[in-house]
């Protein structure tokens, strides 16, 4: 009882060993992926799929597109489309782009192809933008007219993939860039702005007129204006500010004038004391005169008291014509 028991356990591990022998011989010989191919006409043989395990390709892609390829009449070699996919490539989209752009005449190769994938763009987006043209809709562009009325455009630009620019050509921000620039010229340049509401095709005749797409990988085929909007009033605002500016200039020109004339006023009341403190001096020094005239003989008593009658005849007149002053006022 115990040797049967045995016997089953050592069944039972060779049978599992023998499983899992068999998924690594099918596993690194794809024989369901090698008959699939040989029913649908590719020929690869088994040591070529063997390999591609080895080299960490999935032979499953390869095979898979070269079915696709062959049921579409295209000629592909098994060894290009390994090294497309060693080199980072996307082999199923290639492939796909092949044969969508054979069904629409368009002339795409497997060397322009995989050149295309490789720059990081979508070969096979392309190929539908070549048959579908792509609308892109620009954000709002304001600009303004020679009359200072601010115009706020809205466009749609129809754009379709040119192949040939795909490696090297510019993306859609540049084409958007562009159309945005020239609605500005063409706006900025309108004498008026009801000269561009009246008609806003000729903004679409005059972008168009001067070929954005060259150098990008799209060919644009028409611009729309979708919307046209009246903005502010730029002009007004303008003059406003500059007279606001003029305003300010001429108040602080005003402020500096009242500045210097205060200045000036203080300047005249300090002379003005500085020659009343002289007049003072100078009173100060009459009686020192008087008496020095008085010792050298000059001035007699005489002299002195009419002096004395003179300056007391001022001052009563003085004193009378004082109540009178308000009145000569009034």
């Amino acid at each position: 009882m115990i040797m049967s028991e045995f016997q089953i356990g050592f069944i039972a591990v060779i049978g599992v060993l023998v499983l899992i022998a068999i998924w690594i011989i099918f596993y690194f010989i794809p024989v369901g992926l090698w008959f699939s191919a040989l029913v649908s006409g590719v020929k690869i043989n088994l040591l070529q799929l063997f390999l591609m395990r080895w080299r960490r390709v999935p032979p499953s892609v390869i095979v898979s597109s070269m079915i696709e390829g062959t049921k579409a009449g295209l000629k592909l070699d098994a060894n290009e489309l390994e090294a497309h996919y060693l080199a980072g490539g996307n082999v199923t989209n290639v492939v796909h782009a092949l044969v969508s752009a054979q069904k629409a005449n368009i002339n795409l190769d497997f060397k322009m192809a995989t050149a295309i994938d490789l720059a990081g763009r979508d070969v096979f987006e392309a190929v539908q933008m070549s048959v579908n043209p792509k609308v892109i809709n620009t954000p709002p562009v304001a600009a303004v007219a020679k009359d200072g009325i601010q115009l706020i455009a809205k466009a749609r630009v129809t754009v379709r993939a040119n192949i040939k620019q795909l490696v090297g050509g510019a993306g859609e921000e540049t084409v958007l860039a562009r159309v945005g620039e020239g609605i500005v010229s063409s706006i900025g340049s309108a004498v008026s702005h009801k000269v561009v509401l009246e008609n806003p095709d000729s903004i679409s005749r005059v972008v168009l007129e001067k070929g954005l797409d060259a150098g990008t990988a799209f060919e644009i085929l028409s611009i729309d204006i979708a919307d046209i909007d009246v903005g502010k009033n730029i002009g007004a605002q303008l003059q406003m500010d500059q007279a606001d500016a003029d305003k300010n200039i001429a108040q602080a020109k005003a402020e500096e004038r009242r500045a210097m004339a205060v200045a000036l006023e203080q300047e005249m009341r300090a002379k003005a004391q500085e020659a009343r403190a002289k007049v003072i001096i100078a009173e100060a020094e009459v009686p020192l005169a008087m008496a020095e005239a008085f010792r050298n003989g000059n001035l007699g008593i005489m002299d002195y008291y009419k002096m004395k009658n003179i300056m007391a005849d001022t001052q009563m007149r003085e004193s009378i014509a004082a109540p009178n002053m308000p009145a000569a006022k009034k």
